[in-house]
């Protein structure tokens, strides 16, 4: 049976269109089926909970008018959920409009916030969704776990401080832990460290920030200002982002390598590496995979052979031969390592001979 090219092809382009706008991030039908379904009673009231948190944690009241813009509802429907948080003794007015949240209303939001963080940590850890999903899956799923699943997630996760942007999960009793961390901006020109929070929203700079590299754990050194820019250095690469990013991004001060830096990938056939750390790019079961290879901060890796197509590199580790793709290689930051290492490295014994 004869096919119309030109029609076929017509139908690919209109399947792939609609394929696009029901699943589109955040703006597609998917997306906006899912704010809708957070659109009921309960997740209103933790949702605006959680907001009057974040807004407390700053110092600043929330008035309807806020609330109304952050949760995307009416001001009507924001002004009756200020009165009901107030009337269940979760929020208190303070000022003509404005509203924070009693002790008992910080109690719940905390529990909310754990969830969420918890449920990014697993996203990150354990499943293949991309940073800039977490948020807005987390943001679903935190509304469905009761407080037994919460705990049992973090027992599984083992009970991590920091969620994957830098931001403290607090603990079952509600405590959040103490970060020390300062806002880029603060920075002068030639100052570094290393990247310990990222903010998420909102997403677009998180999106853009996250496109050009930007990670936890990776280090900073900030170049250069200009009134619109600001020129740095990120894990030895040279870039610049508008100033108005800078505040999503906070550092830990240290002393930093302004070069570029070295991976398993840049290593030529036979040179020694010890491992640096593995990249905050490789999450996930990847970076499970390579941890259980031995791929450890001190390891020694050396490059023994090369298959015909130059990808995969058999590399020697803790005495085995384990088969590493170029890009899996790229994730391992190396530092140059004396030959005499070997025999301490063969002792440790290693892993059978495998591909990552």
């Amino acid at each position: 049976m004869y096919t119309d090219p030109a029609l076929a092809l017509g139908l690919f382009a209109l399947l792939s269109t609609l394929c696009l706008a029901a699943f589109w991030p955040r703006v597609g039908v998917a997306a906006r089926l899912r704010r809708l379904r957070r659109a009921t009673e309960r997740v209103r009231v933790e949702d605006a909970l959680k907001y009057l948190f974040h807004r407390g944690a700053e110092g600043t009241d929330v008035t309807p008018d806020a609330l109304a813009g952050a949760l995307q509802v009416r001001q009507a429907v924001a002004r009756d959920l200020l009165d009901r948080l107030t009337d269940r003794g979760l929020a208190e007015r303070h000022g003509p409009l404005g509203h924070r949240l009693t002790a008992v209303g910080r109690t719940e939001a905390l529990r909310i916030v754990r969830s969420h963080r918890l449920l990014e940590h697993y996203l990150a850890d354990r499943t293949g969704i991309g940073p800039e999903e977490w948020h807005e899956v987390a943001e679903d799923e935190e509304h469905l776990l009761t407080p037994e699943e919460v705990e049992r997630l973090a027992e599984r996760l083992g009970q991590p401080r920091f969620d994957p942007h830098g931001d403290p999960i607090p603990t079952a009793t509600g405590e959040l832990p103490v970060t020390t961390d300062l806002p880029l901006p603060t920075l002068p020109p030639g100052d570094g460290g290393t990247i310990v929070h990222l903010e998420d929203e909102p997403t677009d700079a998180y999106d853009r920030l996250v496109a050009q590299g930007f990670a936890l754990g990776k280090s900073v050194v900030v170049r250069s200002r200009t009134p619109t820019m600001t020129a740095l250095v990120l894990d030895g690469r040279e870039l610049a982002i508008p100033r108005a990013f800078e505040p999503a991004v906070s550092i830990e001060r240290a002393e930093v390598a302004h070069g570029p830096v070295r991976t398993l990938a840049d290593l030529a056939m036979g040179e020694v590496g010890r491992v640096r750390r593995l990249s905050s790019d490789c999450r996930g079961a990847q970076r499970r995979r390579l941890l259980d290879l031995g791929v450890v901060p001190g390891t020694r890796i050396v490059g023994e052979m090369r298959s015909a197509g130059g990808d995969p590199i058999a590399y020697r580790i803790r005495g085995a031969l384990i088969a590493l793709r170029r890009h899996q290689a790229a994730w391992i930051e190396v530092e140059p390592a004396a030959e005499d290492g070997a025999a301490a490295d063969a002792a440790i014994g290693g892993a059978p001979a495998g591909a990552a």
